[in-house]
Order: structure tokens, then sequence, then C-alpha cells
């Protein structure tokens, strides 16, 4: 298999993707993926989009940001941390509480 190219998407992406395939197709790893997004994917795909437009007028986000924020959500400092992990203290302040307001809107 030959990778021609890699971009990262939200879970709600992936499980359209996954949808879009029927259950034969469908390899053990990618069902058992599928389940798992069923489960864990809390916004639809329009959502997200509406979600990834919001957090793109934020300068300092870039794109692997936007998809972590999409997939988890995060509704406190606490979380968000946790999800920019190494580039959360190159935010101020009020872009991270700009962050946060976004998502609720969304969670």
């Amino acid at each position: 298999m030959e990778i021609i190219d890699e971009k990262p998407i939200t879970f709600a992406e992936a499980k359209e993707i996954l949808e879009s395939k029927s259950k034969k197709e469908l390899k053990y790893e990618q069902a058992n993926a599928l389940e798992h997004l069923k489960k864990f994917t809390k916004l639809s795909l329009k959502e997200e989009e509406k979600l990834k437009e919001e957090l793109r007028k934020i300068s300092k986000l870039n794109e692997n940001h936007i998809v972590l924020i999409c997939n988890f959500l995060p509704t406190t400092k606490d979380e968000l941390r946790a999800v920019l992990y190494k580039d959360y203290n190159s935010f101020e302040e009020a872009e991270l509480n700009s962050i946060i307001e976004i998502v609720k809107k969304f969670a």
C-alpha cells in the first residue's frame, strides 16, 4: 500500500468515511474503529465544520490543534491544556478563554 497524502481528520470525518463503506468491505480493525467512533463521536459532521470555521479565526491554532479540539471538546482550561500540551504556554489567556467559549457553544 502506498501513502499518497496524509492529513489529520476529526472523529466525525473518520466515521463518515467508514460508514460510506459496506460492512463486508471493512476489515476487522476498521469495523472496530467504526464501533468506537459511533460511541464516542459527539458532534455531527456539519457541527464540526462550523466549529472548525470558528476556531480558524484564532490565528495561533494550526490544523492539528483544531482537529484535537474538535475531537475532545475541552470545556475547561485543564482539559484544553491536555489537548494543546506542548503549545499551551504560547497562547495568551484571552485566546484560551476564547477557545473554551467557542467549544462550549457546541459541546
